[in-house]
């Protein structure tokens, strides 16, 4: 049995975000295939809790038990799958053993960072062509965003497609609005967050209701602002977040940030068409006028999408898979 050591920074008990989820079902997808998978993480290290997102813990002084652990794992593949100080350490642990490892580019952390700090944009994006570059390869999730970051200077790209529990996710034409609320009920699900932008979302005069799933460090301060104007329902896991969703007509999606949203491949598989901008993420996924509408006018675009056929998104979601992307991951694994 071949054993993945997989590094990252970013792990929960709970799918708090993509990257976990991504690294949940990429791990059950492996150990279909006959992997023995170890995930190591912030929790098997002293740690302190990443401001603002204090669900996420970040390693600290974690490099010489992190080589002791790949040296007693004896791992045939490495992957590293997060930029942070965990990530780094192993990136190094490999560098001075000359292990050969694959990283992956999760999310669009200059964009991030440029949207929270106001700066440090291009640093960012120098930092992370540094960190990728000794990787023998590095896996994105669309071909649009291997393009742009080979523009950025980076190079040994590979495209990952990610999946959707189509199991778990999947209409149910019984759920009748969630709470009560007034139909349509137009939907976001994802991190509360500012890179998010949600506010474009409950800004937009929609009628019916507004609902939002998930949790984030401004989800006090959404709820303050817009009191009587939309429901937060906070984090809702597995079948009780479906309930939600398919009781919902139409996920919009404001984000100008997201590499590839699963939330948005989560909603179709309910058979949610998808309001959301003409940018890298929602444009890789939505063919307009058909599971969705992109463009500028996000209120125009959330409107437009309650003609459209539930069927068609249902449809769009069963193209991908979690043993697809595992099969994907699998090839471009490199031996140590």
């Amino acid at each position: 049995m071949k054993t993945v050591a997989i590094i990252t920074d970013v792990w929960a008990s709970k799918p708090i975000n993509g990257v976990v989820t991504t690294l949940w079902n990429i791990k059950k997808a492996l150990e279909g295939h006959g992997f023995k998978v170890m995930v190591i993480h912030p929790g098997l290290f002293r740690s302190l809790p990443l401001p603002t997102y204090p669900e996420i813990k970040l390693a600290i002084l974690a490099k010489r038990k992190l080589k002791r652990l790949l040296e007693s794992i004896q791992p045939d593949f490495v992957h590293i799958a997060s930029e942070g100080p965990l990530g780094f350490a192993a990136r190094n642990v490999c560098l001075r053993k000359k292990w050969k490892f694959t990283t992956f580019y999760h999310t669009r952390l200059p964009e991030y960072v440029q949207v929270r700090l106001g700066a440090f944009r291009n640093l960012t994006y120098s930092y992370l062509r540094y960190f990728h570059k000794r990787s023998a390869c590095t896996m994105v999730s669309t071909h649009s965003l291997k393009q742009e970051l080979e523009q950025r200077g980076f190079s040994n790209l590979e495209v990952i497609p990610l999946g959707v529990d189509t199991h778990l996710f999947k209409p149910d034409p019984s759920q009748k609005a969630p709470m009560g609320m007034k139909k349509p009920v137009f939907v976001y699900l994802g991190r509360v967050a500012p890179e998010k932008n949600i506010e474009a979302f409950l800004d937009c005069d929609l009628p019916g209701s507004k609902l939002v799933i998930g949790e984030g460090p401004i989800l006090g301060e959404l709820r303050k602002k817009y009191r009587g104007k939309a429901t937060f329902a906070g984090f809702k896991p597995g079948k009780e977040l479906v309930d939600l969703l398919t009781g919902c007509d139409v996920f919009v999606f404001p984000s100008k940030t997201d590499t590839l949203s699963l939330a948005i491949m989560e909603a179709l598989a309910c058979g949610l068409p998808v309001a959301a901008y003409n940018v890298q993420g929602p444009n890789n996924i939505i063919e307009n006028g058909k599971d969705g509408f992109l463009g500028e006018d996000l209120e125009s675009n959330a409107k437009k999408c309650l003609s459209l056929n539930r069927d068609d998104c249902v449809k769009k979601a069963q193209s991908y898979s979690w043993g697809h992307t595992a099969k994907a991951f699998i090839k471009h694994l490199i031996p140590i």
